[in-house]
């Protein structure tokens, strides 16, 4: 891990300003390539005016957000955390005093919501720095290459093993193998 800080520099886990905005960039992530998202995220924005709300979402023309390249099943999971949204408070304040874990159950009840897409929202939205998501291949695959034998063979145990040295700062050690491994 001294190598990859010494490499990358400093890394941050910061609180986003919009939690639903996040989401959505969340939900368009889910299992598609960096170059993939980054495109139809773009794409998406600019479909708004003003920062994405749970409002504006509903609002939005379906079609639009099929044109910029989202699936039909995301356009539906976008509208479901709108609604969930308009219905609960899952902001940050909203939620300061939930345990991680009972976030993420709270979460994956909204439909099109999983574990992946629950622990990038503790990191990326709520700013929460102990969060280890072995859900994620490229943390996986990342983990494997530099302390395994980057053959895949690293059980998710052995990397809760390795991981355990990190805490309780697990959130800095997953954006510095993402860096590593996204630089490779």
């Amino acid at each position: 891990m001294a190598d990859l800080i010494d490499e990358h520099g400093p890394v941050h886990v910061e609180p986003a300003e919009n939690e639903y905005q996040r989401l959505v960039v969340s939900i368009i992530n889910q299992q598609l390539s960096t170059a993939s998202a980054n495109a139809v995220r773009e794409r998406v924005v600019s479909l708004f005016e003003e920062p994405i709300t749970p409002t504006a979402m509903l609002a939005v023309d379906q079609d639009a957000l099929r044109d910029a390249g989202v699936s039909r099943q995301k356009v539906e999971y976008l509208r479901e955390a709108a609604e969930a949204f308009r219905r609960g408070d899952f902001t940050r304040s909203g939620l300061k005093d939930s345990s991680d874990e009972d976030i993420v159950a709270t979460l994956t009840e909204i439909r099109g919501i999983g574990e992946w897409t629950a622990r990038m929202y503790l990191i990326f939205v709520l700013g929460r720095e102990d969060v280890l998501p072995l859900g994620d291949l490229a943390v996986r695959n990342g983990v494997d290459e530099l302390y395994g034998n980057g053959d895949g063979s690293m059980t998710r145990t052995e990397m809760h093993e390795i991981a355990n040295v990190w805490r309780p700062y697990r959130s800095y050690g997953t954006k510095y193998v993402w860096q590593a491994y996204e630089s490779d």
